[in-house]
């Protein structure tokens, strides 16, 4: 019996499954820093033949709909640490909204909304997230940090607004976002210094971006 062959399996699947997180993180980069980039781009950047890409996407409509799966997840995972850290609401909260800023959050919705077809798994994640971030502000709210007028759809835009500011400098690029952030923060916290018009955008309003543009 050949005992290397699971290890060798093994192996394969490990540089396999490495290969594609190289493939994910260039793509990332490429089609944020520009959404008509050619898929060839993507190959350029993570070293690798274009038949390599096709291997794993059959598409580059594909490839951004892995992105944007992944984005929406790990934005979830942030929100859920968020809502179990059993600090202060609010200094969760913070660290959250810092976190999301770092991470990326909104520069995939800002950049691909629109651009490809919302498949039923990326509607069930970004549905999954509106549900998790109204636990977090509702957890807020009850602590009485954060004005009761805030909606979810204000999180949603705010980051977005943010992931859009954009400099040569990536530490500048940084340094600025978060200047931004400390500024929406401080309009977020209690007291309310004003009335918000209208209401902020529901889940169903941001999904029907992807209409819209198209």
């Amino acid at each position: 019996m050949n005992q290397s062959a699971p290890a060798q399996l093994s192996g394969r699947r490990t540089e396999a499954a490495r290969n594609d997180e190289t493939i994910l993180a260039a793509a990332r980069a490429v089609f944020i820093a520009d959404p008509n980039a050619p898929i060839a781009a993507v190959a350029e950047h993570a070293g690798v033949g274009i038949s390599a890409l096709y291997r794993r996407y059959r598409s580059k409509e594909e490839m951004i709909q892995q992105l944007w799966c992944d984005g929406l997840r790990d934005y979830i995972a942030e929100a859920e640490t968020a809502l179990a850290d059993e600090g202060d609401p609010w200094q969760a909260f913070v660290r959250f909204m810092r976190r999301s800023v770092d991470a990326g959050s909104g520069a995939l919705t800002l950049r691909f909304a629109g651009t490809v077809s919302p498949t039923e798994e990326l509607q069930s994640l970004g549905q999954q997230a509106f549900e998790v971030i109204q636990l977090l502000l509702d957890r807020v709210k009850e602590a009485g940090a954060l004005r009761a007028d805030v909606e979810v759809g204000d999180i949603g835009v705010l980051l977005e607004q943010i992931q859009s500011i954009h400099v040569a400098d990536p530490e500048r690029t940084n340094q600025l976002r978060h200047r931004m952030l400390t500024l929406f923060l401080d309009a977020l916290s209690t007291p309310a210094p004003s009335p918000l018009p209208g209401p902020a955008r529901h889940w169903t309003e941001l999904r029907g971006r992807n209409d819209a543009r198209r």
